[in-house]
């Protein structure tokens, strides 16, 4: 049996991060945190949780980015999958064929993430200070 750091009064890093069923890795995980751990990227997925599906265009002139910068970070929330990019069969009415939405882990890692450490910042102010 695996000696504790109780038991030895030497620090042990800690096992078994993730169930051994789990779809993801930790690095994809952690590429995950370090996507939304950028401004622009947060705001991108924030807007998507918030509005639902949106164009590029929609998202250009919400956020004000500038395309080349929107389409760099959005690549990226898609390739790290906390957005997806669909395609609809026909144009919408502005006669876009291509959309944004956040991914339900997308949805998770705000919710559950950054925004319930900004709603718990009291808290763990007063606990830490």
């Amino acid at each position: 049996m695996a000696e504790t750091a109780a038991e030895s009064n030497q620090p042990v890093e800690p096992s078994g991060i993730l169930p051994e069923d789990s779809v993801l890795s930790l690095e994809e995980y952690l590429e995950m945190q370090a996507a939304i751990g950028n401004k622009t990227r947060y705001r991108i997925l924030r807007t998507l949780t918030h509005n639902g599906d949106l164009s590029a265009s929609d998202l250009k002139e919400t956020l004000g980015l500038e395309a080349n910068s929107l389409h760099y970070h959005l690549d990226l929330l898609v390739d790290v999958g906390l957005v997806q990019n669909r395609k609809r069969k026909e144009a919408d009415s502005a006669g876009l064929y291509s959309y944004y939405r956040a991914s339900a882990l997308g949805e998770g890692i705000l919710e559950h993430g950054v925004e319930e450490l900004m709603r718990r910042e009291h808290e763990f102010q007063e606990r830490y200070s």
